[in-house]
């Protein structure tokens, strides 16, 4: 059974993110979707709070499992048994930080390989930042995420405020 991990902050997943996720759901028995306890950041949401929005995002996908981790992602990898790091590349920027991150990965991990997506053309320009800083100025950002995202994220900048 081929099993492959998608790791981020998700802080909001985005139709970006989705895309990856339900390719990556077609190519692998399995994939498990690591969200990341990330300290450097500030998160919008909850740990908690974004994980249980992705298992809302990906209920229609049988095989696609969500979860939080703290950690390396080698370790979250293994853990799950998988075989395969599963990234999207939205432009050539992506792909420097990603190159050093999967070399990081096979180093410390040689039975872990890692497999680029690109991302589908009209998402290459979204990131949760962008659609964080859309929403904070009352942008219109249904376009870039769910409908019941943007609601919890307007609804999150609201009790902010």
């Amino acid at each position: 059974m081929a099993t492959a991990v998608y790791t981020g902050s998700f802080d909001p997943i985005t139709n970006g993110h989705i895309d990856v996720i339900k390719r990556g759901a077609k190519l692998f028995d399995k994939l498990v979707v690591g969200v990341l306890n990330n300290s450097v950041k500030i998160p919008l949401f909850s740990l908690e709070e974004r994980v249980n929005i992705i298992r809302e995002v990906v209920s229609d996908l049988d095989n696609v499992e969500v979860c939080s981790f703290d950690g390396l992602a080698v370790d979250f990898a293994v853990k799950h048994g998988a075989q395969v790091f599963l990234r999207g590349l939205r432009a050539v920027t992506d792909f420097e930080y990603e190159l050093q991150m999967a070399q990081t990965n096979r180093i410390l991990n040689p039975t872990i390989d890692t497999l680029f997506l690109a991302t589908s053309l009209e998402y290459a320009y979204l990131s949760s930042t962008i659609v964080k800083e859309v929403a904070a100025y009352g942008g219109d950002i249904s376009q870039f995420v769910p409908d019941f995202v943007a609601q919890k994220i307007t609804d999150k900048l609201i009790k902010k405020n």
